[in-house]
Order: structure tokens, then C-alpha cells, then sequence
């Protein structure tokens, strides 16, 4: 996972995986940060902690 602050602006970048089953089986995850991480960007001096799921909805 990548992040910047760009004009004020928190962007994340994040691969993309197949698409998997979440833990509670109602939605698959394309994209996760699995868990929150602390990252390179700081605000304060203190690092922004990320906590991020991509997911879709499965048809039914």
C-alpha cells in the first residue's frame, strides 16, 4: 500500500487481487490493507494509520 498528501488530499494506492472470500463469507474482497498499518505519510509528525477493504457484492 502506497500513500500520499497531495493538496490536502490522503490518496491511497493499493494492489488489486483476485476477488476471495471475506471472513464472514457475504462479500468478496478485491483489494485489503489487512488490518490497520501505519504509513509513510505523517500528519503532526505522527503516521496515519490505514485500515482498507475493497470488496464486491456476489450475484445471487
Amino acid at each position: 500500500m502506497k500513500t500520499t498528501i497531495k493538496d490536502n488530499v490522503l490518496h491511497i494506492e493499493i494492489p488489486l487481487h483476485t476477488p476471495r472470500p471475506s471472513a464472514s463469507g457475504k462479500t468478496l474482497t478485491v483489494a485489503s490493507s489487512n488490518g490497520n498499518q501505519p504509513t509513510e505519510v505523517k500528519i503532526n509528525g505522527l503516521p496515519v494509520i490505514v485500515g482498507l477493504n475493497a470488496y464486491i457484492k456476489p450475484e445471487r
